[in-house]
């Protein structure tokens, strides 16, 4: 059976103490099939990021449940890989240092770990700089080797968290069309993802289904299945369904906002 069904059941969320707690999550459902690319839409504050918070065990429900592949999600775990807009690779340590790190903690050789992790970096365009450090890339390579690194120990899952945001429009839509290409092409059997945004053009480009949620306590708003042909190329964002399916994500926003 193919691994990568998360499931959310019911699922509420309270942050801060005493008077100052509030509801982030109230009452959201949700399932994601293995292999599916799911974006996440909303506003600031409907609780995207806190939802990829509880998935990758770094809170806990005040309700409901989350699942991953059946097992409950109660803490984190090398199955979940997460990217977030702000790369998280150690300064001090080379690319490849950085991207096998992972395996690293898992006792791997060395060798092997260098090996495994070159093949990545060479698959995302990464090959000549292994031995760079951070502070040498440009921001999209930087974000390159964050995904290596996630993508390293295999997970069945990848969360991220705006991972794009932080970038120029241009090299953000080349980001778009490297991840569907290392997500359909790198792995025999992809990977699911759960992918946060603001961009409603983002979401529709690069998902199977977007998932609007209404602003805090965030719920599902609305969900829209992406029929749009793959691969997706820069051409598919000329497709009349794709205006179509921007719309009527805008607008499924702007009803969530009057909830």
């Amino acid at each position: 059976m193919s691994a990568g069904r998360i499931h959310v059941d019911h699922l509420s969320i309270e942050l801060g103490e005493g008077a100052a707690r509030f509801e982030v999550l109230r009452d959201l459902s949700v399932t994601i099939e293995p292999g599916e690319f799911v974006c996440l839409l909303g506003p600031s504050g409907c609780g995207k990021s806190t939802l990829l918070g509880a998935l990758a065990g770094h809170l806990s429900p005040s309700q409901g449940r989350l699942s991953l592949d059946g097992e409950a999600i109660t803490g984190p775990d090398p199955d979940r890989g997460l990217v977030f807009q702000q790369h998280t690779l150690f300064p001090w340590k080379t690319v490849l240092d950085n991207v096998g790190y992972g395996l690293k903690m898992k006792g791997v050789p060395r060798a092997e770990r260098e090996r495994r992790a070159t093949e990545l970096l060479q698959l995302v365009g990464l090959q000549g700089f292994e031995r760079r450090y951070p502070r040498e890339l440009s921001g999209g390579m930087q974000q390159r080797a964050a995904l290596c690194r996630a993508l390293l120990l295999d997970p069945p899952l990848l969360l991220m968290d705006e991972p794009f945001g932080a970038l120029d429009a241009m090299t953000r839509d080349d980001l778009n069309l490297e991840l569907l290409r290392v997500w359909g092409e790198s792995i025999s059997e992809r990977k699911t993802i759960l992918f946060v945004t603001h961009s409603i053009p983002e979401a529709v480009f690069l998902a199977d289904k977007v998932v609007v949620l209404a602003p805090r306590p965030g719920r599902v708003a609305k969900t829209f299945e992406v029929a749009l042909p793959r691969p997706r190329t820069p051409a598919t964002r000329a497709l009349p369904e794709f205006g179509r399916l921007a719309l009527a994500c805008h607008e499924a926003l702007a009803r969530g906002a009057q909830v």
